[in-house]
């Protein structure tokens, strides 16, 4: 097995952008974008700070129940990195503002017909 290239300036650059956009739509609630960014399959999950999300539906239905205040956070520290042509992680680390704990965001990234989507997330706080 070939190992893939890993972070060819071209590919990292669009999933950069992708996160860059799914970070505004999150501190802006624009939950339109925020769908948009989630793969639409029944195999993408989202696990939050309180809850298991399982498709893109459930997903698409929290997002649209979710409280639209106290949404602004501070990057504390962001890893991207792309897997050949069609898949990447981002990572990053931030605090909400105001706030005092540190919270963990993990993204996985697809390329797909449409464009990068996430196909599974995870969002955790720190004690």
């Amino acid at each position: 097995m070939t190992t893939p290239e890993i972070n060819l300036p071209d590919v990292l650059a669009e999933v950069t952008a992708a996160f860059a956009r799914y970070e505004d739509a999150l501190v802006h609630n624009k939950v339109e974008v925020l769908d948009e960014l989630f793969w639409n399959s029944p195999l993408t999950l989202r696990y939050g700070a309180t809850e298991n999300l399982y498709g893109h539906q459930a997903i698409q239905a929290f997002r649209a129940s979710r409280p639209s205040q106290g949404l602004a956070r501070e990057l504390l520290c962001t890893v991207i990195t792309s897997y050949g042509r069609d898949f990447a992680t981002a990572n990053c680390e931030f605090r909400r503002e105001g706030g005092t704990k540190t919270g963990r965001q993990s993204q996985t990234w697809m390329r797909t017909d449409q464009g990068w989507r996430v196909v599974a997330a995870h969002v955790s706080l720190l004690a």
